[in-house]
């Protein structure tokens, strides 16, 4: 699958145009930063339904990748409610991509962990991921890219709240 972005971009060599002729390069760079989310998320969530999975659903897979954890703490890994992450677990079960066990620890509380089958998938988006990206950038730029983005989310001007949890 062609990432959207990288479709665009063939758009406009195939129209006989080169990229800076769209006058881009004169954007602000939060709304290039704003516009290239966006695309790379429509790209993103195109990948997901083709392997029928959801954005959300794949943070949980994440989180419980490498051990189980209570639907509670991954709500709060994700920053959403617990009614919220109930609903995304239940569609994840349903897959069969998760089981919820009793904690062995407290019989009161429940772990999320995930199953072969969701292992799989996750693996294989992961890897997908790599592939999207590598097309669009070449793995040497993906990796300045990453620290880059990596420096904002973690910017304390703009996320203040980033080191709360």
């Amino acid at each position: 699958m062609v990432p959207y972005f990288v479709q665009q971009a063939e758009q406009l060599q195939t129209e006989g145009r080169s990229v800076t002729e769209d006058g881009l390069e004169n954007w602000p760079t939060g709304r290039l930063l704003s516009t290239a989310a966006r695309l790379v998320e429509h790209s993103w969530e195109q990948v997901l339904r083709s392997q029928d999975m959801t954005h959300a659903g794949l943070i949980v897979l994440h989180s419980i990748a490498m051990s189980p954890a209570s639907q509670r703490d991954i709500a709060k890994k994700a920053r959403v409610t617990d009614q919220t992450m109930s609903r995304t677990v239940d569609r994840l079960e349903r897959a069969g991509y998760v089981t919820r066990d009793t904690d062995p620890r407290d019989e009161r509380r429940r772990l999320i962990a995930i199953t072969a089958s969701g292992q799989a998938t996750y693996e294989r988006l992961l890897e997908l991921e790599k592939d999207e990206a590598a097309l669009a950038f070449g793995a040497g730029d993906v990796s300045a890219l990453r620290e880059q983005l990596l420096r904002l989310v973690r910017s304390p001007e703009l996320n203040p709240k980033y080191n709360e949890n």
